[in-house]
């Protein structure tokens, strides 16, 4: 081949590869801007719907939002508000600072516990799709800022309030609840996890952070999931710790985290929950940074995961797989 031709080869085959790049450039443009931007997620499943709620990004202050889905592939914004809220400000507690949503049920009835304005509130609905409201305004009452609720009811019905208390850093707390879950029992207040762990505290900073809890109990033993480092750092990972009482103590897992950046090659993965899909498969859903260089919007991600026997410690380790990674995104 002569010299002209092969210039117009390199020429012809350069201009291909640029067209390729900007139709992948395209392509994840698009991506990026229908997935969907929940930080702190959680679903919820109920008669063959899944509710995806979280913090909303860019508009917190509001209240809640949440999307619906029948496979947890493709969402759609709730619509059974006129606005979109399922939650909204003036109608249950808080001024600013909607985070960290999490939806239970008891009877008929189904229960929001948030945060806002750093302090935690339960709202009540008739539907997973809201409106979630309070009769009487109010928040749980407590003598310093505390964030991140998860209500954990054991078998036996008793109901436990896991959360974080800003104090001396970022630390995971847990108390018995009232039977009505409108406050604490203050004598049962115990502390359950706090940053100890290398990987847990990677820009040793004096502010220490472990939050997000969220737990699951499976052959007799409870699971404590927990998020480490500030949210805005790379190092963002999850991790769990087991013990065979609701209070502790509790024994962090050796394999920590299970979930981070080193595991799915991107930054700030972590504060999320659980829900057992209607095939059985336990799903977890959680947040990643919006890009390499950009924490926030943060964008909603979910991954599968389950339990393994360990024959080293005898207790079941829950195992992710990574394979199962993607964004939640709603429909075209």
């Amino acid at each position: 081949m002569n010299i002209k031709k092969i210039l117009s080869c390199l020429i012809v085959s350069g201009c291909f590869a640029a067209i390729l790049c900007l139709h992948a450039e395209a392509q994840s443009t698009n991506k990026n801007q229908d997935t969907i931007h929940l930080a702190d997620p959680t679903i919820f499943y109920n008669k063959g719907v899944y509710y995806l709620y979280g913090t909303v990004e860019g508009n917190s202050g509001n209240g809640f939002i949440a999307y619906t889905s029948k496979d947890m592939k493709r969402w759609v914004k709730s619509t059974t508000s006129p606005d979109g809220w399922v939650l909204k400000k003036g109608e249950a507690y808080g001024t600013k600072g909607f985070w960290a949503p999490q939806v239970f049920q008891q009877k008929d009835s189904f229960y929001m516990a948030y945060v806002a304005d750093e302090n935690i509130a339960i709202a009540t609905s008739g539907s997973p799709a809201g409106p979630f409201t309070q009769k009487i305004i109010k928040q749980l009452d407590a003598p310093i800022r505390q964030i991140d609720p998860f209500v954990f009811i054991d078998e036996d019905g008793k109901k436990y309030l896991y959360h974080v208390r800003l104090t001396g850093g970022n630390k995971i707390f847990v108390a018995e609840m009232e039977a009505d879950l409108s406050a604490i029992k203050p004598a049962t207040l115990k502390e359950c996890i706090t940053a100890t762990d290398a990987w847990e505290n990677t820009a040793n900073t004096n502010w220490p952070v472990t939050e997000g809890p969220s737990v699951l109990k499976h052959n007799n033993f409870y699971y404590l999931f927990y998020t480490a480092n500030d949210f805005r750092n790379p190092d963002y990972a999850v991790g769990y710790a087991t013990s065979s009482s609701p209070y502790g103590p509790w024994k962090k897992y050796a394999g920590n985290p299970i979930i981070s950046k080193n595991m799915l090659g991107v930054n700030g993965t972590g504060h999320g929950d659980f829900v057992m899909d209607a095939t059985h498969q336990l799903t977890y859903v959680f947040h990643t940074h919006f890009s390499a260089t950009k924490p926030t919007p943060r964008r909603t991600a979910i991954i599968q995961v389950k339990f393994e026997n360990d024959e080293t410690s005898g207790i079941d380790k829950l195992v992710v797989d990574k394979g199962s990674f993607r964004y939640a995104v709603t429909v075209d």
